[in-house]
């Protein structure tokens, strides 16, 4: 049985693994975020989801956003931090090619209820940028269109995170 478990576990983790264009656009995304200068940028952060209910919520005891951003702060030196206690102000999750963006929404719905401010669902297939402000309120913007995240006063033109 244990092997089972180990076997379905490395699936999970196999099914989450980014591609060429997922890694990239993360990249993108980290480098333009980064560039604000207000903000310190984390790339695959564990973020303590301990206190959501499991069956309600359908997450484990942590979050994983492929790119999240907090306040500007310094590194935790000497003492590296493994799961974070404080939400981000933003959470980014970028739509691989075995998610389905109905499974990034239940996360949404998570972090939402952790006190995130914003989440963006990022779809490199379609070059589109989908920015929620809750889980029932979001926009979408296009290739041509510059992404104005009115929570946290962030603006990104799409065409810079699709390059």
């Amino acid at each position: 049985m244990r092997e089972m478990t180990l076997l379905v576990d490395e699936e999970q983790e196999f099914d989450d693994m980014g591609s060429y264009n997922h890694s990239t656009v993360q990249a993108n995304l980290a480098f333009l975020l980064k560039r604000l200068s207000k903000y310190s940028v984390s790339i695959e952060l564990s973020l303590d989801s301990s206190s959501l209910d499991p069956v309600r919520f359908k997450v484990k005891d942590e979050l994983i956003p492929d790119v999240c951003i907090y306040p500007k702060r310094d590194l935790s030196i000497p003492f590296d931090i493994l799961k974070m206690d404080d939400m981000p102000l933003l959470a980014i999750e970028v739509l691989s090619p075995r998610q389905f963006s109905s499974s990034l929404l239940e996360k949404f719905n998570a972090y939402f209820t952790l006190g995130i401010k914003s989440c963006w669902l990022v779809d490199p297939i379609t070059h589109t940028v989908h920015v929620y402000s809750n889980i029932t309120h979001w926009r979408t913007f296009a290739m041509d269109e510059v992404i104005n995240d009115q929570v946290l006063d962030i603006q990104i033109p799409v065409a810079e995170i699709f390059e």
